[in-house]
């Protein structure tokens, strides 16, 4: 890989950000992430990268169809690979944050004969801030410590003077606490020498099968006489069908984590346009949550009703004997079915707890989606391995961002960069 810009990835999650400046070539000096489970799949996505680029695509290949564990795998791409990308699996803490800056430093020094980064891209968890997590909590977040950890993102500019950086987060980001931690953000990044501007984008407008929307604030070195990108709406037509046709029948319980192959049928054009089927010969977790008959019951009935007449189904419309919640006023949308006619609602962390939000629109299947076609909708490619629990896998793609929209983030400051 050259290392023409180097990155910092913060609050790196599984990887969606990520995927898309690697797709661009950057190098990383860093990816910081907490999750152990998250920092894995890192790991193991960036040795794929290293590999392809080094022509030794089948020890991954190897390790992704199951023919060889994953310490081996690890132990034997580390002796192959040239690049050195470090995952620091450690929480960003007032305590921590002045050693995991040390080991940067030191590992810019050692690997690029730096002291600065090129950029620095990320945001941090966003469940203090979106809409749903404060509806869900007494305190609507007021009080939840992950509020102010964009003050530790505010940090790392000051301590690796970025020429540019991205932060990304949800709507919610905007309205939380009134305000004022945006508003905080805003200011601060200016304080730290940076011009800013902060528009929310659709990932659909990326290619991406799914209407999900982000606040994705672009920072420059006040010195640079840039503009906030213009993103070109991505010419790709598809629908939620095209993602899931290929893949095998599921019922409820039924599927492996291990490899299967597709199914015998065309794979979708937009497909192979994305590279989301890229080569790999089959996928690894399709595997379908039980569900007890009560559940399936409910998901045939809201699969009808969304059928027949484009409606959703709510809860209070049950028969009674469907009805195991005496709260039958607010969050009447529990059960929600996937259009595979058009794009996907946003694919969001709580899939993890349960999949009622997420049903399969074949009423054959009458399940929740599988970790790989969460992947799907959220435009990860085919040989991407999710490491950890099913909950851990679920949450990595819910928090991500979409693949093809990271890359399309990245080849506009790739543009940007390369002005400096």
């Amino acid at each position: 890989m050259t290392d023409e810009f180097i990155a910092l990835d913060m609050f790196a999650g599984g990887g969606g950000l990520t995927e898309g400046f690697n797709r661009e070539n950057f190098d990383f000096a860093a990816h910081i992430e907490k999750d152990p489970s998250a920092a894995q799949t890192l790991e193991t996505r960036l040795h794929y990268h290293e590999l392809v680029r080094n022509g030794n695509s089948a020890l991954y290949s190897a390790y992704y169809k199951g023919k060889i564990p994953r310490d081996r795998f690890i132990r034997e791409a580390e002796t192959l690979m040239a690049g050195n990308h470090p995952v620091i699996c450690e929480e960003i803490t007032q305590s921590t944050e002045k050693s995991i800056i040390k080991k940067i430093r030191n590992d810019l020094k050692t690997n690029f004969g730096r002291k600065s980064v090129d950029i620095v891209i990320g945001g941090p968890p966003c469940q203090a801030y979106s809409l749903v997590g404060r509806g869900r909590d007494l305190n609507g977040m007021e009080d939840d410590p992950r509020n102010h950890l964009y003050r530790h993102y505010i940090h790392f500019l000051r301590e690796f003077k970025p020429e540019i950086f991205v932060f990304e987060n949800v709507p919610g980001i905007r309205s939380a606490k009134k305000g004022t931690i945006f508003s905080d953000l805003l200011a601060k990044c200016s304080d730290a020498g940076y011009t800013l501007q902060a528009n929310t984008l659709n990932a659909k407008d990326f290619g991406v099968l799914q209407d999900r929307k982000r606040v994705i604030i672009i920072g420059w070195k006040k010195e640079h006489d840039f503009e906030y990108p213009d993103f070109s709406q991505v010419s790709l037509t598809g629908n939620v069908r095209d993602l899931l046709r290929d893949l095998p029948v599921l019922q409820a319980g039924e599927g492996e984590d291990a490899f299967q192959r597709y199914r015998r049928v065309k794979p979708a054009k937009y497909l192979i346009e994305t590279g989301i089927r890229n080569g790999s010969g089959g996928i690894r977790h399709h595997a379908a949550r039980f569900h007890n008959e009560r559940d399936r019951k409910i998901y045939r009935t809201a699969i009808i009703k969304w059928f027949e007449n484009g409606k959703r189904l709510k809860y209070n419309e049950l028969p009674e004997e469907l009805q195991g919640h005496k709260n039958k006023s607010a969050f009447l949308d529990r059960y929600k079915v996937v259009d595979e006619n058009n794009n996907s609602h946003a694919v969001v962390a709580h899939l993890a707890k349960d999949g009622h939000y997420f049903i399969h629109p074949d009423i054959r299947q009458a399940r929740s989606l599988t970790i790989r076609e969460a992947a799907r909708v959220q435009s990860f490619p085919d040989d991407y391995l999710f490491e950890g629990s099913r909950g851990a896998k679920y949450t990595q793609i819910g928090n991500a961002v979409p693949p093809l929209m990271a890359e399309g983030i990245a080849r506009e400051i790739k543009r940007m960069i390369r002005m400096t």
